[in-house]
């Protein structure tokens, strides 16, 4: 009696595990790509932020540059990153947004994208991850406010090399209002990324077009879906 009712236990045990990892692949299976898709869009909205549409013409999630490992720590990157690059009709890189990190953050990293023209300015900025206390150093983020939006055109020689700090340290940059250390360490890391740019231009600008661009089809503009709807 007892060993029959063990084994119906277990019988029962093992359809309840059989049915539990079923349910749990079917449900991976069929949320698998709208999380993707999500991520993708996520990730593409941010990237339009900095460089919209109309001043490339390939897909800039996929027509990338991967980050040397040894400039991983100078741009606060512990496992690496790629640069997405913005080509014009030509085929010729007119900019490029790095993902970076600044580490001294009032509650921890900062996390960033910052995008560069070819001329050295910067094209825009975004915050795409942090910890900072919420109504003082959540000002960094563009929904937030303006301030984030100071470091458009900006570049190494305007407003001079020596004035990439906030003004409370006597640079050029305002601080906000019972909070200092979070623009500190975003202007600090800003200038970084602009260093390393200069230091690495000819390199980044010329970068071939990622095996992955060459794959993909490029995202249809308004133009080519009116083209097609002609068709």
């Amino acid at each position: 009696m007892l060993r029959r009712s063990i084994g119906s236990n277990a019988v029962i045990l093992a359809l309840f595990a059989l049915v539990t990892a079923g349910t749990l692949a079917i449900t991976q299976i069929t949320t698998r790509e709208p999380i993707e898709r999500a991520i993708r869009e996520a990730a593409a909205k941010a990237l339009l932020e900095i460089v919209p549409i109309e001043r490339h013409s390939n897909d800039l999630l996929v027509d990338t540059y991967p980050i040397p490992k040894q400039y991983w720590a100078m741009l606060g990157l512990k496992q690496g990153g790629n640069i997405n690059l913005a080509r014009q009709g030509d085929g010729n890189i007119d900019a490029v947004i790095i993902p970076t990190v600044a580490p001294d953050g009032y509650s921890g990293p900062i996390e960033m994208l910052v995008g560069v023209n070819r001329d050295g300015t910067i094209a825009g900025v975004r915050v795409t991850n942090h910890a900072e206390t919420p109504g003082l150093g959540d000002k960094v983020e563009v929904k937030k406010s303006d301030w984030i939006r100071s470091f458009d055109g900006t570049s190494l020689d305007d407003p001079g090399r020596d004035m990439w700090k906030v003004q409370k340290d006597g640079g050029a940059f305002d601080q906000f209002t019972g909070a200092t250390i979070t623009p500190r360490a975003v202007v600090k890391q800003v200038r970084t990324v602009l260093d390393f740019v200069a230091e690495h231009r000819q390199e980044i600008f010329s970068a071939p077009v990622s095996q992955r661009a060459v794959e993909v089809e490029p995202p249809a503009t308004d133009d080519t879906k009116q083209q097609g709807d002609k068709n």
